[in-house]
């Protein structure tokens, strides 16, 4: 189990998450259950799945919550987008958030792709074994049978 409270990507998300919340809180109140709350729990999503990618014993499962972390954080972005649209955020404060978002995805892109390295290695790895204990085992069938045995 990885701690993920030493992840650079999963800091910065948590930081995303804390601004969400505070800009939202000035949203229009007809928005409680829609376009406020999709914002808050799409922001959340991404710390939250590397917080659960980073508790799972496979890497592959790791990479798994990693890539829905990163479709959450392209979900945090439209809606920050979308806001401004709307006129509930300022252009400087969809800026500043579409760079916290930007800093958010360079990171989780490397660890995305540090983990990606890791699993391919894991994976030939488990393959190479694999298949020299298949072939160690043919080997011995082929000199059993050889020598009759």
């Amino acid at each position: 189990m990885r701690d993920y409270t030493k992840i650079e990507a999963w800091k910065l998300a948590d930081e995303l998450t804390v601004a969400v919340y505070q800009q939202t809180r000035s949203f229009p109140r007809e928005e409680i259950y829609g376009l406020t709350s999709q914002l808050r729990r799409a922001s959340y999503s991404v710390p939250a799945n590397i917080v659960e990618g980073s508790s799972r014993e496979s890497k592959r499962d790791y990479l798994h919550f990693l890539y829905i972390a990163r479709g959450s954080l392209s979900e945090t972005q439209y809606f920050i987008h979308l806001s401004g649209r709307l006129g509930y955020l300022s252009s400087p404060d969809v800026q500043r958030l579409m760079a916290q978002t930007r800093e958010t995805f360079a990171s989780l892109h490397g660890l995305v792709k540090a983990v990606d390295r890791e699993t391919g290695r894991f994976s030939k790895l488990i393959s190479t074994v694999t298949s020299l204990i298949v072939l160690g085992l043919g080997s011995h069938r082929l000199l059993s049978v050889a020598h009759g045995l």
